[in-house]
């Protein structure tokens, strides 16, 4: 029964680990389409977002089913409850990165507002945060973990720049308002993907050492 139960543990850290993987080409198409204007992507984009939401009812039950089967207790009953958390966190990102996806299509209608280089950078942090997140989770890594959270300050510290400069840009040039605007929302979604990110790293922590630090800053570190 318990090499049965580990099998099943092994699955069930196997489906996490893909579905992460899809969220993070999605991030990765979005904002393809958004540097490259290329609006073939945005097909595969939600094309993933379908299979991200399938793949979060079957990791759901899948986790549900081995609570009820098993009874875990201790530690695998904690990385049964975070998997259902962090199943939640992936979803929600993979909608964030159909929202980007969206607001790059509509930015195909404008000239673009100027060069940048934040929100790629934005993109690239979000996107590490997110496998690192994932790496550490089914790992139990604590360490990796805590090197995720570290990496939030600079994700939000970009969107205060970027959201700065626009606003700016609006001000010398306001027949740029709408396409400035959803640059703006766009950085705003990047700064959310990090922060699911971060749920998933505290999850980590949890799990491996029975601590909740959402509202605890200072045992982040």
């Amino acid at each position: 029964m318990e090499r049965h139960f580990d099998e099943q543990l092994a699955d069930l850290t196997n489906y996490l680990i893909k579905m992460s993987a899809r969220a993070e080409l999605m991030i990765s198409d979005a904002l393809r389409i958004l540097v490259n204007r290329d609006r073939a992507l945005a097909e595969a984009v939600n094309r993933n977002e379908q299979q991200v939401n399938s793949m979060q009812i079957e990791l759901d039950e899948l986790c549900l089913r081995l609570i009820a089967t098993h009874q875990p207790v201790a530690g695998d009953l904690r990385f049964l409850l975070g998997s259902v958390k962090t199943n939640n966190e992936l979803e929600r990102l993979a909608d964030l990165a159909v929202n980007i996806s969206q607001k790059a299509c509509d930015l195909l209608h404008y000239p673009p507002v100027k060069p940048f280089v934040i929100i790629p950078e934005m993109a690239t942090i979000a996107t590490g945060m997110v496998k690192d997140s994932l790496h550490a989770y089914v790992n139990r890594d604590t360490t990796l973990a805590r090197h995720v959270l570290a990496r939030d300050d600079a994700l939000d510290q970009r969107k205060s720049r970027v959201t700065h400069e626009l606003a700016e840009h609006i001000r010398h040039f306001p027949e740029t308002t709408i396409a400035a605007l959803d640059l703006i929302r766009v950085a705003h979604d990047l700064e959310r993907i990090g922060d699911h990110a971060t749920n998933i790293a505290e999850n980590t922590i949890f799990v491996v050492q029975g601590k909740d630090i959402r509202h605890n800053i200072e045992t982040r570190h």
